[in-house]
């Protein structure tokens, strides 16, 4: 029947570093398939990963070996075969224990399959006279794993991953309104200012909006360029999986392993697909939005003009008005001049008046003397 597998999990490879002996060295990039596995023919079990075509754990389990937990998330092995120690990080404490059940389990196995072919050994090199057949005792090898666990490379952090956070920039606030014309402005003066501020209020939105559009398109940029590089980097590890399909089908007599990588690998392609499609349905909605921005910021262009116009009607009616106010001010004094004038030619024809009243009263008693 060949090598199958029994149990399999998802976890980080870590190797010891051969140098110094103390610290991990990862092994893979991310999370890979780890599964036991059992040689009927050999009556032999072996723990084996694949990153892709490269086998980084090819360990054959033996009755020496023992699994320590060194973490809630993290275990190790030493490999005596492989002169290594072997470090697992998982997502969940209760992948790691069913882990180190297995490994037990199979440990157990292993020794009991490695007693009954000594026995077979024993049996079949006794010799062929009567008498007792002696049974050798084989001494056991010492253990290869260290004296002492490693400390585990993983925490929660960076086995599941933290997610990032945006900040949105604030937009500009619209510019001050200016100041209320004069008291002594003419009515023209007052519905032409009026219109100004109208123009002015509406031009301050649009300058808000378009200060608004303008960050968001600045972000949609920076967000389109990074999403194209993802792109990119999308395109391109479909394109090395669909190779490492195309090698994986070519292949003959694949395993259950490579069909089952086979099929992680073509789920992922699907995935990345679906991602790429979302991305560009994204820019599809961020091109819009920046067409949309190009005709805000040509409306807001008419319009400034339009307050050009304005500005310069008003200022041209201010003069006017400044004309009109220095000669209404003429007139007001020359009136006050009058008003004096005419306030001491009537108090001169009083006086003139009472002269003439007093006249005719001497000329009337003169004739009644008479």
């Amino acid at each position: 029947m060949g090598e199958q597998p029994i149990f399999s999990t998802r976890a980080h490879i870590f190797q010891i570093d051969p140098t110094t002996k103390k610290n991990w060295l990862p092994t893979s990039k991310h999370a890979v398939t780890v599964s036991y596995f059992f040689d009927s023919t050999r009556n032999v079990y072996r723990i084996i990963s694949l990153d892709g075509a490269k086998a980084v754990i090819n360990s054959t389990i033996t009755p020496n070996m023992t699994f320590t937990k060194t973490s809630q998330k993290f275990g190790q092995w030493a490999d005596s075969r492989a002169n290594t120690v072997y470090g697992l990080g998982f997502s969940c404490e209760g992948h790691l224990s069913k882990f180190a059940e297995k490994f037990a389990e199979f440990k157990e196995a292993a020794r009991l399959a490695k007693e009954k072919s000594q026995e077979k050994v024993e049996l079949t090199s006794a010799p062929p006279q009567g008498g007792t057949v002696r049974r050798s005792v084989l001494p056991a090898s010492k253990k290869a794993s260290p004296s002492r666990p490693l400390q585990s490379p993983l925490t929660p952090e960076s086995v599941n991953g933290a997610e990032d956070e945006r900040a949105a920039a604030d937009s500009p606030q619209p510019a001050e309104a200016r100041a209320e014309p004069s008291h002594n402005a003419l009515p023209f003066s007052h519905s032409s200012s009026s219109i100004g501020k109208h123009l002015e209020a509406e031009l301050a939105a649009l300058k808000g909006n378009n200060a608004k559009l303008t960050a968001a398109l600045l972000e949609s940029t920076a967000n389109v360029k990074q999403w194209k590089q993802q792109l990119a980097a999308y395109q391109e590890e479909a394109e090395r999986l669909h190779k490492r399909v195309t090698e994986l089908e070519c292949v003959s007599g694949q395993s259950t392993a490579a069909r089952s990588a086979k099929t992680e690998l073509n789920r992922t392609i699907e995935e990345m697909e679906a991602a790429l499609k979302a991305k560009e349905d994204e820019l599809e909605c961020l091109k819009a939005e920046v067409q949309s921005a190009n005709r805000f910021q040509s409306q807001r262009d008419s319009l400034a003009h339009k307050l050009q116009e304005v500005e310069r009607r008003n200022e041209a009616l201010e003069v006017q008005l400044g004309e009109l106010e220095r000669r209404l001010n003429a007139n007001l004094r020359e009136r006050e001049v009058f008003r004096q004038s005419l306030r001491s030619l009537l108090q001169l024809l009083d006086g003139k008046i009472s002269e003439l009243s007093e006249l005719r009263d001497a000329l009337a008693k003169m004739l009644e003397c008479s």
